[in-house]
């Protein structure tokens, strides 16, 4: 028999794709785990985790609540965005009362994205229209969409483009709460065993490690999903979420999560969830 073979499954981003370097190249002890990696829009890594498809997966903290009963988090390879986040953008100045109201809807990036769950509690009784996240920013620009909500690559090129600043809601949520948003985790399936999900999780730690301290050519793989940043910007993004928090959430970003799982629910958008981890392996 081979070595058992483990999908991994996240975005095709080039924060994501840093945090994977080492692990996609054969440059960390596997334990005898092979893994083969699949890349998706978080969108749909959401959905299939909902199904129970995927062994690993990064999924959405919003998406997370609905799926805690099946996957643990691992102590590793989280997203978040410590005073900065997810942005709501216009081409117009466009008021929070407008987006309250439902009189101005916003274009969002999928209804189990955190920014999606983030911006329901900013904004409560707002209108989402979902489109994919990389047509958001066209939307509005082009006049399809008034307003929209834009993740990944978009938050920091959105003002290149042409379009207003709203709300970033990654600062809005450190001025109401004091912590970080907790923005995406990656998750493990259960029913894998403790002996194979503390090999995962070892693995997954590796990895980052080896991207953090082979930045360069970590950068350079990386940058095959950058979309159209140039290596600067590549790497400023790479650095708003691939840093410390990666490395372990700690018990400030445990606080986090759970801070925004509860919010969530006392705002009726998700069930009431303990956010539960995989213990560090060592």
């Amino acid at each position: 028999m081979g070595s058992p073979t483990i999908t991994v499954a996240h975005s095709p981003d080039s924060d994501d794709a840093f945090m994977f370097y080492a692990l996609a190249e054969g440059l960390v002890e596997t334990e005898g785990l092979r893994y083969q990696h699949e890349l998706s829009d978080i969108q749909t890594l959401n959905l299939r985790a909902l199904a129970g498809e995927l062994a690993v997966t990064a999924v959405s903290f919003h998406a997370y609540a609905h799926l805690a009963d099946r996957y643990l988090l691992l102590p590793h390879g989280a997203s978040f965005g410590d005073g900065y986040g997810p942005v709501v953008v216009s081409r117009r100045p466009v008021s929070r009362e407008e987006i309250v109201s439902g009189s101005v809807a916003v274009a969002a990036p999928g209804k189990l994205t955190t920014a999606a769950l983030a911006l329901s509690l900013w904004a409560p009784g707002v209108r989402m229209e979902f489109r994919p996240f990389d047509a958001i920013a066209g939307d509005v620009l082009e006049g399809r969409r008034e307003a929209g909500l834009l993740i990944h690559e978009g938050q920091l090129t959105f003002a290149g483009d042409g379009l207003t600043l709203v709300e970033d809601l990654g600062r809005w949520w450190k001025a109401e709460t004091g912590l970080p948003l907790p923005l995406g985790g990656n998750v493990v399936r259960r029913d894998l065993g403790p002996e194979t999900i503390g090999k995962i999780s070892r693995a997954l730690s590796a990895s980052i490690e080896y991207g953090l301290a082979h930045r360069d050519a970590a950068l350079t793989h990386a940058m095959r999903y950058s979309r159209g940043l140039d290596r600067g910007r590549a790497d400023r993004f790479v650095g708003m979420y691939v840093n410390d928090w990666t490395r372990g959430y700690g018990p400030e970003g445990r606080r986090a999560v759970q801070a925004l799982l509860d919010r969530g629910h006392a705002a009726g958008l998700i069930p009431a969830v303990q956010a539960e981890y995989v213990e560090s392996c060592s």
